[in-house]
């Protein structure tokens, strides 16, 4: 029954070793991408670690004239860089833009009263208690980029045990789009938002995916089964032949991002019925969620996207002599799409370093990630500019494309690696 195996055994899997692309597709690349996401996620826990420990802690001291408050002060200070303020309240902090001047994203209210509180409970009044009122900006960020509040907690809490158990309590804040929204906690916002962060990048990764490998399977087949010769013989237009397929193309991408916005906008709506009432959080009415302008620039990001991937398979697999190089000839772009989806999910873009950030703006496969938090906090400049390049990139791969088909290179075109070639050479001979 198994006569024969052991010699189709070793000649495929011959067959498989000597094809680079396939070592390339399915073993450089995850050996490759899989590092690469573990130095992403040890980069956001580590940027914000150093952010935290390197940024000062502004407080905002309402009752400057007690002495518990000095004490609480000064005990904040042996722990991190503090700059203290008086006599103004949260959002006159936040309409001065002093947290930018001072590069903090967080700060902490004394409230009035303060140290008479503290002096009420030490003497025994223990039904007493006195409130430090915690604010923080909600950055629409990475994973890990609201945290900040937490660690204040946990300064407090020491503070705490150094004098006595919760005497003082803590109350939080969150900041967003320079208005303070009360008894928000910025964490907790930030983990209600991450199945965003979380969803669509997913989604946006596997359809990318799926498209390129059935663009790429199309153009692949017909150039194995010959039918690309009889339809370039054919008294057909070589350019219409090629817009037919974009055209197509055009067609799945269209279908591929209402389908997309219209699943976004269900989990998105699911995300707000499910908030529990204990945690006192509208979403929409924090402007959370996107507007009807905001869907449609995030369709069109969305939309322009998947037709570039889909133009560069169609180009790509044009350098294939069958379906199976062809597929693993777009294996070679997956870093550029699973590279940047990774990082998103955990890194706030606007505060990585220049170069990181411009080469995740010039991979056009980042921008709809880009765009779906944008969109959130009203950033429309960056996703219409995000929807300029990817144009104008989709644009350059068309060129070329119309420039592959009006020449016979679309029949004879392969993209043979170095160990391929010297092969195929000594076939030959």
């Amino acid at each position: 029954m198994f006569k024969g195996f052991k010699t189709v055994f070793i000649k495929e899997i011959k067959e498989l070793i000597r094809d680079p692309k396939i070592l390339v597709g399915m073993i450089l690349v995850p050996l490759i991408m899989l590092p690469v996401m573990g130095l992403v996620m040890g980069y956001a826990v580590t940027s914000v670690e150093e952010q935290s420990q390197g940024s000062t802690l502004v407080i905002l001291n309402n009752d400057s004239d007690g002495d518990w408050s000095q004490t609480f002060v000064t005990y904040l200070s042996s722990i991190m860089s503090v700059q203290v303020l008086s006599d103004l309240s949260p959002q006159q902090v936040i309409d001065q833009k002093l947290l930018a001047t001072y590069g903090s994203t967080q700060f902490i209210e004394i409230p009035a009263g303060f140290s008479q509180n503290m002096t009420l409970y030490l003497e025994g009044d223990h039904a007493i208690t006195t409130n430090v009122n915690v604010y923080g900006v909600f950055q629409g960020g990475g994973m890990f980029s609201d945290l900040g509040s937490s660690e204040i907690v946990a300064y407090v809490n020491a503070f705490n045990r150094a004098i006595a158990p919760d005497v003082v309590l803590t109350t939080h804040s969150t900041i967003i789009k320079d208005q303070v929204q009360e008894g928000i906690d910025p964490a907790t916002l930030s983990m209600l938002m991450l199945s965003q962060s979380i969803a669509l990048p997913m989604t946006v990764m596997i359809m990318i995916l799926s498209s390129m490998q059935i663009a790429a399977t199309s153009v692949a087949m017909e150039k194995e089964e010959k039918t690309l010769e009889t339809l370039l013989t054919s008294p057909v237009d070589r350019f219409a032949i090629l817009m037919g397929k974009v055209s197509s193309t055009v067609i799945v991408a269209g279908i591929a991002a209402v389908t997309v916005l219209i699943g976004y906008s269900y989990m998105i709506g699911s995300i707000t019925m499910g908030i529990p009432d204990t945690i006192n959080v509208d979403l929409v009415t924090l402007g959370l969620v996107p507007s009807t302008f905001g869907y449609i620039m995030l369709g069109i990001s969305l939309f322009v996207t998947l037709l570039s991937a889909l133009a560069l398979a169609v180009i790509m697999s044009s350098f294939s002599e069958n379906v199976r190089s062809a597929q693993a000839l777009v294996s070679y772009i997956y870093p550029l799409i699973f590279i940047p989806s990774i990082a998103l999910m955990y890194l706030d873009i606007n505060t990585l370093p220049t170069a990181i950030k411009a080469a995740l703006y010039a991979i056009p496969f980042s921008h709809p990630m880009i765009a779906s938090k944008a969109v959130i906090m009203g950033n429309y400049t960056t996703v219409i500019f995000g929807i300029i390049y990817v144009t104008i990139f989709t644009i350059i791969i068309m060129y070329f494309a119309s420039k592959l088909f009006s020449t016979e290179k679309i029949l004879t075109a392969k993209l043979m690696l170095k160990k391929e070639s010297k092969k195929k050479h000594n076939d030959t001979n």
